[in-house]
């Protein structure tokens, strides 16, 4: 992507030389340079609006298809941003690596996060958080940061909701010697406000559109979330395969749409990750 937009910059250099004496040509082509060259990097910071309520949809365990293809769709047809914390080891054959690459490569619509390569040593959190395993843990996630091409210091801990930014760790694993270590190193750990949970074992969303706009609206409204006009909600690709319940993601969507102070965000542009 950025060999591209480097590529389009030199083609249109070489044009303004050579139409130097025209000057709406001139004008027309310096456009298309700013235009190339403003295209922002992800982890660029923008300004926040107190005015505004900032929603940040992050879903889990990407790829997981046909799920990850339904909401990426449902995204983009509503306009709106989301963030896909990315799993390394569910990265197997060419359509997942392809899907991994269209998120990367969507930014700033989709923002590709880290995961872990392994899900916490396939969900075994106790040994995945056990003092004597932080540094292999920690190399999980550095493999997954590597291996999936994720271009910003962002994490969200497998089966653990735990924040971390700039020494300020809150959460179920606050004095944990990993989570410790990677805010020391510099990484933004997100935990979340909401679940669009899963129902039992079904690959299902458990609530309703309407139920999740209702916990939603009641969390902006008691300022109960993490960060002051900010709420992190958390899901899983996988809960939204079947049309309908991709459908009920749309849905859910477009009534929160309705309220003009609702931006949709993704998760580089959190308050606490922002700021440096």
């Amino acid at each position: 992507m950025k060999k591209n937009i480097i590529l389009g910059i030199l083609a249109a250099v070489v044009l303004l030389a050579a139409c130097k004496n025209n000057g709406a040509d001139k004008k027309a082509i310096t456009d298309s340079i700013n235009t190339a060259a403003w295209k922002p990097l992800p982890g660029s910071a923008i300004k926040l609006d107190s005015s505004k309520r900032y929603i940040y949809l992050t879903w889990d365990d990407s790829p997981q298809p046909p799920g990850t293809v339904n909401c990426k769709s449902v995204f983009r047809d509503a306009g709106i941003k989301a963030t896909f914390f990315g799993v390394g080891f569910n990265k197997v054959g060419p359509w997942k690596k392809r899907i991994i690459d269209s998120i990367r490569n969507d930014y700033p619509q989709f923002l590709l996060a880290n995961h872990s390569f392994s899900h916490g040593f396939n969900d075994k959190y106790s040994k995945f958080y056990s003092p004597a395993m932080t540094d292999s843990a920690l190399n999980d996630f550095l493999r997954n940061e590597k291996d999936l091409n994720i271009q910003v210091k962002i994490i969200r801990l497998p089966g653990n909701n735990t924040w971390a930014s700039n020494g300020v760790i809150t959460g179920q694993k606050a004095e944990n010697p990993l989570i410790v270590k990677l805010d020391k190193m510099g990484y933004k750990i997100v935990g979340w406000d909401i679940e669009w949970g899963q129902l039992g074992k079904q690959k299902a969303p458990k609530e309703s559109a309407v139920e999740m706009v209702k916990k939603v609206t009641q969390k902006f409204e008691e300022g109960s979330t993490n960060q002051s006009n900010a709420i992190v909600i958390l899901s899983h690709d996988r809960l939204f395969e079947k049309k309908q319940f991709a459908d009920s993601l749309a849905k859910f969507i477009s009534i929160l749409k309705q309220d003009k102070r609702n931006v949709f965000e993704t998760i580089d542009h959190y308050p606490t990750i922002q700021h440096k």
